[in-house]
């Protein structure tokens, strides 16, 4: 009797099991796969609190059970960085459009034609004073002085103004435009020759063989560089490309939170470290998964500093040498508040001598009458404007174009 009570239990157990693991199995199938480590392959080593000393322990890719959202998670075994958050990081495996709540980007095409308006409307003082200037009947020696002090006030810079000024005097002198309709002309043609429509603009953010292009965000504190990132990664999707996006900004408040909902947004992975951490750290591991999941672009949020702060413009430096240890930086784009004028420039001096900045975002373009920022900030840097933010939504961010902007400035 005892014994046929044994045999009963076990073949209970037996059957239980069986019910179990049937049930993991079929609860496993469908769901996104993370990029599998590579077995005995150690990533490139992580960075200490020196960015020439790698960390102790070697640091790999490992999977863990998904979370109730039916969502892997990946993280990193060292003691660097606590938990990633990697949503959907295997590309391949998962249809984006399947997952709930995405939002669908505003294509990058025509997005500054739709923001050219509200543009112009901030922006009218100076096109229209200029214009009205320029189609008086008589162009004597004060009405040339006005000129100079509108173009002066719009922030255009003492040598761009200079430039400016001989070349519509000779213009004017050799066509003696009769119209404004002329004058009009005269004048766009020559405000496009001095924004240079003929720089590279384009923001570089397609992977190569050597993996995901880099695009480091960089700024004083209160540009938006958070937004501006949340807002790139964006524009990004709307081209088709696969991103990552890393929260180095490890010690203002809720940074990594607030980049956190702008990936969710549209399906991009954000990676993140403890609060306070190395920024260093979260930059490279960013990269490395990126890598990794063979995702097109890796955009690196960075802490706001100020430039006169010597101790945090060094950190800015070292995040940039610990992932150029990976590979190039593509892009290191300085996000600059467009109110700020003329202070703006020397904010942008100190970033450049710092991380060799390949491009400026203008934020709150259209909170300013002085349009001139873009051309001076322009020469003081020999880098492009790349990027302008027009207002508050998350698709207002737009790449910048030279004969649209000109064209704002001088509409009626």
């Amino acid at each position: 009797m005892e014994m046929t009570f044994v045999y009963v239990a076990l073949a209970v157990a037996l059957l239980v099991a069986v019910v179990v693991g049937v049930a993991l199995v079929v609860n496993r199938r469908g769901e996104p796969k993370l990029p599998k480590p590579r077995p005995g392959v150690d990533y490139a080593p992580g960075v200490g609190d020196d960015d020439t000393t790698p960390r102790d322990t070697p640091r790999r890719l490992v999977e863990e059970a998904p979370g109730p959202d039916g969502v892997g998670t990946a993280v990193l075994d060292g003691p660097s960085v606590e938990e990633v958050d990697l949503e959907e990081i295997d590309l391949e495996d998962i249809d984006l459009e399947e997952i709930a709540n995405l939002e669908a980007p505003e294509p990058a095409a025509g997005r500054f034609t739709r923001l050219r308006r509200r543009l112009a409307r901030s922006q009218s003082a100076l096109g229209r004073g200029l214009l009205s200037l320029l189609s008086r009947d008589t162009l004597d020696a004060d009405t040339w002085d006005e000129i100079e002090e509108t173009l002066l006030t719009a922030d255009l810079g003492v040598s761009a103004t200079t430039e400016l000024m001989d070349r519509l005097r000779a213009r004017v002198l050799a066509e003696a435009p009769s119209s404004p309709a002329e004058a009009q002309a005269l004048l766009r043609e020559e405000l496009i020759a001095l924004v240079d429509p003929t720089v590279d603009r384009t923001v570089h953010s397609t992977r190569d063989a050597e993996g995901p292009a880099v695009v480091l965000v960089v700024g004083v504190n209160g540009t938006g560089k958070t937004t501006t990132t949340g807002k790139l990664g964006r524009l990004l999707v709307a081209e088709d490309r696969t991103v990552v996006l890393g929260a180095a900004d490890t010690f203002r408040a809720a940074a990594a939170e607030q980049l956190q909902t702008w990936g969710d947004r549209v399906g991009a992975a954000v990676v993140r470290g403890p609060e306070g951490g190395d920024p260093a750290a979260v930059a490279f591991d960013a990269v490395t998964i990126g890598a990794e999941a063979d995702v097109d672009t890796v955009v690196i949020d960075t802490a706001g500093r100020l430039h006169t702060k010597v101790g945090l413009m060094d950190e800015l430096g070292k995040v940039k040498r610990v992932l150029e240890r990976r590979g190039p930086v593509d892009e290191v784009l300085l996000v600059l508040d467009a109110t700020t004028g003329q202070n703006g420039l020397t904010q942008a001096r100190v970033f450049s001598e710092v991380v060799d900045v390949s491009g400026i975002v203008l934020t709150k373009l259209d909170g300013t009458a002085k349009g001139g920022i873009v051309v001076a900030v322009q020469r003081e840097l020999g880098v492009p404007v790349k990027l302008v933010g027009l207002g508050e939504g998350p698709d207002d961010l737009a790449p910048f174009d030279a004969a649209e902007f000109v064209d704002a400035l001088l509409a009626e």
